[in-house]
């Protein structure tokens, strides 16, 4: 063979050298740049506003609940519960904070777990805000309505509602069929009741017991998260073990059905706290926190509840990042410039100063709901154009909308989810009125 056939040999070896070379790059890199993807998206996802820490040392804050301004959306405030799970000279109770994450009260009543609000209760010939918490110190219902001149929670029980259980979780419920206000609350060996709250007839809000039940063997042990859906009419508690799904009304006309379970690949540890968030055509999202991964876990709000995503929140803004959350709550409320899309409001089991590592009380972070809408996979709803207001309030003078915006942004198809192999029972939503 010819210097010349070597010569050219050699070249043509060379090229396929390359090309393999080339598709071998492409073919191995294509998963890590995926991944790097994935965890900038997440690094994206951080808190714009922290709170002050709560009075009570140690990881004390618990669960959050947003109170939307009946007039002025940029003046609501976040309402924190205290449980003083620190020294024994903790008293805890309930922390009232603004939008710039500045506590504007503080209600030393005692130690609280989860609180929860609903608009338009009937109190004294009028309609108020109503703020319910289950009332650790005295296994018992707080009750508070808030002023919405001051920002301020007052006291409007009309007794000690003591309800015979160690109180651990607590959300409150509309009934759209009714219109009554109820407030659940579970112990951690699953018992779980519900009282019908009601004007006494001197301005004040006395409540009975309608309805008892256990879900243990269900949620497993710790069954603290629940929320409730006012205008489908279900209940969602969560424990230890899995998700379930209930008839919110006393009369329970059909069967619980399980949402989703640590048995699945969506959750991977210890469930906490549970939030809706609504949309203006029914639809919305389920978010439940996977405390032991520090997670947060996202599920259609109708239908079987499948899966959409999951995500976290890191540092960033000069605010550490969130780990082991209790409770969090959502609104996709207009809520002025810093939150012009909604917020999502956590605790933080873990709270550093700043960015450090020092260690300091607990606290709740604020992140912008557009934030975590924009980077998950796949992209959320944002709906600024339903109103929490509007459930209970009276059809002459409805209250006014949130938002400037208009349409809702669309919402890609879900993954399927991972429900159970049997059949589930039929679930018939409620439409509110």
């Amino acid at each position: 063979m010819s210097s010349r056939h070597y010569h050219c040999a050699f070249v043509l070896i060379c090229a396929h050298v390359v090309a393999l070379s080339l598709a071998t790059n492409v073919l191995f890199a294509a998963k890590p740049a995926s991944v790097h993807a994935q965890q900038t998206m997440a690094e994206r996802i951080a808190p714009k506003v922290e709170t002050d820490p709560v009075p009570s040392s140690g990881d004390a804050a618990d669960d959050p609940a947003i109170w939307i301004h009946p007039t002025d959306p940029s003046k609501s405030v976040i309402i924190g519960t205290d449980k003083a799970a620190g020294l024994p000279s903790d008293q805890g109770g309930l922390a009232v904070y603004d939008l710039d994450g500045r506590e504007i009260q503080y209600v030393a009543d005692g130690k609280m777990n989860n609180v929860d609000i609903r608009y338009n209760f009937p109190l004294g010939g009028e309609r108020v805000d109503l703020v319910a918490a289950s009332y650790v110190r005295y296994g018992a219902l707080a009750l508070y309505r808030i002023n919405p001149d001051t920002r301020k929670l007052e006291n409007v029980a009309s007794r000690l509602i003591r309800t015979g259980i160690g109180v651990y979780g607590s959300c409150m419920y509309r009934s759209p069929l009714t219109g009554r206000y109820y407030q659940f609350v579970t112990n951690a060996s699953g018992t779980v009741q519900q009282w019908r709250l009601f004007d006494d007839g001197h301005g004040k809000v006395n409540a009975e017991m309608v309805r008892t039940f256990n879900v243990g063997s269900q949620v497993g042990s710790e069954s603290e998260g629940c929320v409730a859906d006012d205008v489908l009419g279900y209940l969602y508690i969560s424990g230890s073990n899995a998700i379930w799904k209930y008839d919110a009304e006393p009369e329970s006309r059909f069967a619980p059905r399980q949402v989703d379970s640590r048995d699945s690949e969506h959750l991977g540890g210890y469930l906490e706290g549970l939030s809706l968030y609504y949309t203006s055509s029914h639809g919305g999202y389920l978010i439940v926190s996977d405390q032991s991964s520090s997670r947060f876990v996202v599920y259609l709000r109708e239908g079987n509840n499948n899966y959409v995503t999951s995500f976290s929140v890191q540092a960033g803004n000069g605010i550490d990042g969130v780990t082991g959350t209790d409770g969090l709550d959502v609104t996709n409320v207009f809520l002025g410039p810093s939150f012009p899309k909604g917020v999502f409001v956590v605790h933080d089991g873990k709270n550093t100063l700043g960015t450090t590592s020092e260690v300091v009380n607990s606290n709740y972070k604020l992140v912008p709901w557009e934030v975590i809408a924009s980077f998950t996979m796949p992209a959320l709803t944002i709906d600024t154009t339903w109103n929490p207001r509007s459930i209970g309030a009276p059809s002459s003078s409805p209250a006014p909308s949130p938002s400037p915006s208009g349409s809702p942004s669309p919402r890609p198809s879900p993954s399927p989810s991972s429900a159970p192999s049997t059949a589930p029972p039929i679930f018939l939503p409620i439409v509110a009125r």
